[in-house]
């Protein structure tokens, strides 16, 4: 169970992550310095009182930080559980040969890694959106997580694999045991329709980084 010391602490040890105290850090997030002030973690009447979840989308927000690292930073055993480690490659680089398995798990040695919320999928893996193909959805620098494991359904975003070697980003509109259609996620490319037998693998889309 998360604590309201757990996410003090987290706050804490984010800043010294850092190299800032946190009220520095409160200034760089452009808050009031006093925003994580010992005395304002207690309301007046003696009880505990939970920072907002704006002040902390600021503060990831001024660091380039996400919420799974920020997670990370509650230490013991709150934070087990909460976060994993999730290996990440360039959208592009997806496409190359030595980097997934026949079953779409990711494989090798040349995966960098991030922190993410824990999605349940131990193969999860996260993709880093180049060019603006996938505009407004997603766009250039954001990251997404992909649960190879994850039960596919109509209207899901998902990541494909051809046999020939593209990766695409699309939403599932239709899927039957001959072919699958996809919607692009910008409207201003097209969508596609593949038979099945040209697909290699596809993966849910479960979490975005932006």
């Amino acid at each position: 169970m998360l604590r309201h010391a757990d996410i003090w602490t987290a706050i804490d040890n984010f800043a010294r992550a850092h190299g800032l105290s946190p009220s520095g850090l409160a200034r760089r997030a452009g808050l009031d310095s006093t925003t994580f002030n010992k005395s304002k973690r207690i309301t007046r009447e003696g009880k505990p009182r939970w920072p907002s979840t704006e002040s902390i989308s600021k503060i990831l927000d001024a660091m380039n930080s996400n919420f799974g690292e920020f997670i990370v930073h509650l230490g013991g055993e709150s934070a087990q559980g909460l976060a994993q480690r999730v290996p990440v490659i360039g959208f592009v680089e997806a496409g190359s040969e030595g980097f997934f398995d026949d079953a779409g798990y990711p494989i090798g040695s040349g995966w960098d890694e991030t922190i993410f919320p824990q999605v349940g999928d131990p193969h999860a893996y996260a993709l880093e959106i180049s060019g603006d193909s996938m505009q407004p959805i997603y766009r250039d620098g954001d990251i997404v997580v992909v649960s190879p494991q994850g039960s596919i359904r109509r209207g899901d975003r998902i990541v494909v694999k051809t046999k020939e070697g593209e990766v695409l980003a699309k939403e599932l509109k239709r899927q039957s045991s001959k072919r699958i259609e996809l919607l692009s996620l910008n409207r201003a490319y097209g969508d596609r329709i593949l038979p099945m037998e040209n697909i290699d693998w596809m993966a849910r889309i479960v979490w975005v980084s932006q």
